[in-house]
């Protein structure tokens, strides 16, 4: 696994995942427990964009949206030792999952569409899910995705039964040998 970490040195993990996958929550444990600093690919859209993702995708649609993403993740290539949780569209763009790849460790994080859909479903800042099959759009979207989510991660996990720290604990694990690390984390 250590050798399909190609930015190894960077110590970054990179969270991928659908919506309600655990991506934020599980991450912002995750760095405080590795010592890392924690980065929300979406808060930095929203803050170089200076309006919620729900405006970006009525004022300018989804593609402007998705070109902000990429903009994102360039510039934060040069950081090392962060939890990144990422957006769930992030690996739509072939060049995203490539810059994934080169930030860190990519950990893909799954749940089934139930959980998933019971996690989201109160949220409208969610901009795909407002339509009038909501469950079913989440399902649509989720297989659309899901080879994706593959393709981009070097290692998975499915949080649907496990709690945050156990989730944090075996993601730690699966860093600790892809970068090789000997110490307790």
């Amino acid at each position: 696994m250590a050798d399909e970490v190609s930015s190894a040195t960077r110590e970054n993990v990179v969270l991928v995942g659908f919506m309600g996958s655990g991506k934020s929550s599980i991450g912002r444990l995750l760095a405080k427990r590795l010592g890392f600093q924690f980065l929300d690919t979406d808060h930095l859209i929203i803050e170089r964009a200076g309006m919620p993702i729900s405006e970006i995708f009525t004022q300018q649609g989804e593609a402007a949206f998705r070109d902000l993403e990429t903009s994102v993740l360039r510039s934060i290539m040069h950081l090392r030792r962060c939890v990144i949780a990422t957006g769930g569209g992030a690996v739509i763009r072939g060049e995203n999952r490539r810059l994934l790849h080169e930030l860190g460790f990519v950990v893909g994080l799954s749940a089934t569409e139930d959980v998933i859909y019971d996690r989201v479903r109160r949220n409208s800042k969610r901009p795909l899910l407002q339509t009038e099959d909501p469950k079913g759009t989440l399902c649509q979207l989720l297989d659309e995705r899901r080879p994706l989510y593959e393709d981009a991660a070097h290692w998975t996990l499915d949080t649907t039964q496990l709690t945050h720290d156990d989730a944090v604990t075996e993601i730690i694990g699966a860093a600790r040998r892809a970068f090789l690390w000997h110490h307790a984390a």
